[in-house]
């Protein structure tokens, strides 16, 4: 069975949020108002990285804004722009992992080339962040498991009490979504962790590929559609 796009993109975003913090003196990548709190620990602590952390809510900002953009001029144009916002990740990713193998590893978070690699992968999960919600609205979120994490300890709060009959189905294939997202973003966050350990900078090769997989699923439903 092959996995689904939404779980392609949970599984990304875990791996490139844990290798960005990891490699990039603790940016947060994909989970961007989180950088509020690092940047404030870093100011404190005199650690390296604030200034990258003070960039990535405005990179992330603006480049959800032109993407959204992008997609209004790519359905005038009649050019599926769900298709063309996964290839434009990829090549961002691809473009992050060079910088990170070229350049890295970084010992400073606020050097020249850490804070151009970790806005690259800033923007990247921006662009994933936006396509989730316009095109994938219906599916977990991919990058941010706090409301997922809540959600879903509800549905089984609820499944303890007792839901009705006419909602009992409904609940529990949200409740199946929901860890699914949540799981496949802890695998993607366990295994950074550990290709960083063994790879260091090479553990960037990885979101590519995982890119790489989500342009082909989708490529093919596009395909299976149109026929």
């Amino acid at each position: 069975m092959k996995p689904s796009l939404p779980t392609l993109l949970s599984l990304n975003a875990g791996y490139v949020d844990t290798a960005g913090f990891l490699a990039l003196q603790g940016l947060f990548t994909a989970h961007v108002t989180g950088n509020f709190v690092t940047f404030g620990a870093a100011a404190v602590h005199g650690t390296s990285g604030a200034l990258a952390k003070l960039l990535a809510l405005p990179v992330f900002c603006i480049v959800v804004i032109a993407m959204r953009l992008l997609h209004y001029g790519l359905v005038r144009l009649h050019l599926p722009p769900l298709r063309a916002m996964l290839g434009l990740k990829l090549l961002l990713l691809v473009a992050g992992a060079a910088l990170a193998i070229v350049f890295g590893p970084f010992s400073d978070g606020d050097g020249q080339w850490a804070i151009v690699t970790g806005m690259v992968l800033v923007a990247a999960m921006a662009i994933q962040n936006g396509l989730h919600r316009i095109h994938l609205a219906d599916a977990p979120p991919s990058t941010l498991m706090t409301g997922s994490s809540t959600q879903a300890m509800l549905d089984i709060a609820d499944m303890i009490r007792g839901v009705p009959d006419d909602r009992r189905a409904a609940v529990r294939a949200r409740l199946a979504r929901l860890s699914i997202a949540i799981l496949v973003f802890a695998v993607g966050c366990s295994a950074a962790a550990g290709c960083f350990v063994v790879l260091g900078m090479w553990c960037f090769a990885v979101p590519p590929i995982i890119a790489a997989a989500a342009f082909a699923a989708e490529a093919s439903r596009s395909t299976l559609n149109d026929r």
